[in-house]
């Protein structure tokens, strides 16, 4: 007999039911231990942000660094808390500024591809489904420990979001699409690639960066919007989210604008809030 999942994962939904001062307490111990105690990935952290940030200090970078640890602890905690946050809490919590520009093209029929990256409360992006009309899905590449891969999967989808698999994501939506389902389609856009996957080589932060072309290829055989999510913190716990039209026009064949703008979007969200990105994972790692 399946487990039902509010057993599987209790521990889990025992922690979302904590009130918010003990979630951070929580988040605010978790790093003291990785930052102190463990190093959790200090040097990677560090070389990136010395990459993106030249001019800036050791004392700086390092300050920064801690900044974008305690932030990335505390997301993690309230991503958590959406096990078990009413509608209600969310409204308060999570505002998205221009929501009437999704709806402008739900009413048209086009499908939007919402090319995000690691910035802000990305996983607060699974509450989307509260605020538009579109049917939104997620790319997503499946976790190797089933368990959490399932707990991450619970999270995601509480709301109504379709988390698809990143090899099965054109195939998918290409069928939602035929059935007339009008689908806003979140793709992650800042991972490094890998392999012999295809890339387009632009600047970001003055440092020749390789980004996949993935998205904008759905995009562009879909011939959807493309929007960017830029994510604003108020304060601790409580988000704004503004939609960033790219383009709304047919994209050409090995024409990368889509990416290009998305690059210079994404810098500038990151220089207004460094602490937002995602430093810990190894953006850079062509660079000598």
């Amino acid at each position: 007999m399946k487990i039902h999942y509010k057993i599987k994962y209790a521990p889990f939904f025992f922690i979302s039911l904590l009130p918010w001062p003990i979630l951070y307490f929580l988040s605010d111990s978790a790093f003291v231990f990785l930052y102190y105690i463990v190093g959790y990935r200090k040097k990677v952290i560090e070389s990136n942000l010395r990459i993106a940030f030249p001019n800036k200090s050791d004392k700086e970078i390092k300050q920064t660094g801690k900044q974008f640890l305690r932030f990335f602890c505390t997301m993690m905690i309230e991503s958590l808390k959406t096990l078990t946050l009413s509608k209600s809490s969310i409204n308060k919590h999570f505002r998205v500024t221009n929501p009437e520009l999704a709806q402008k093209y739900f009413n048209e029929n086009r499908n939007i591809t919402l090319y995000t990256a690691h910035q802000g409360n990305w996983e607060w992006l699974g509450l989307l489904p509260l605020f538009v009309s579109h049917q939104v899905t997620s790319f997503y590449q499946p976790l190797s420990n089933m368990y959490f891969d399932g707990l991450m999967l619970l999270i995601r989808s509480r709301f109504g979001v379709i988390c698809i698999p990143s090899d099965k994501g054109y195939r998918t939506i290409t069928k939602m699409e035929q059935e007339n389902i009008k689908t806003m389609n979140i793709i992650i856009g800042d991972q490094r690639p890998k392999g012999k996957s295809s890339v387009h080589r632009i600047p970001l932060f003055g440092k020749e960066t390789n980004f996949l072309i993935g998205a904008d290829r759905i995009a562009s055989k879909g011939k959807h919007v493309v929007i960017f999510p830029a994510f604003t913190r108020v304060k601790r716990g409580y988000y704004e989210l503004e939609f960033q039209l790219i383009t709304d026009q047919p994209i050409p064949k090995n024409n990368y604008f889509v990416i290009d703008d998305y690059a210079k979007r994404l810098e500038k969200a990151i220089e207004v809030s460094p602490r937002m990105w995602l430093w810990s994972h190894k953006r850079w790692k062509e660079v000598k």
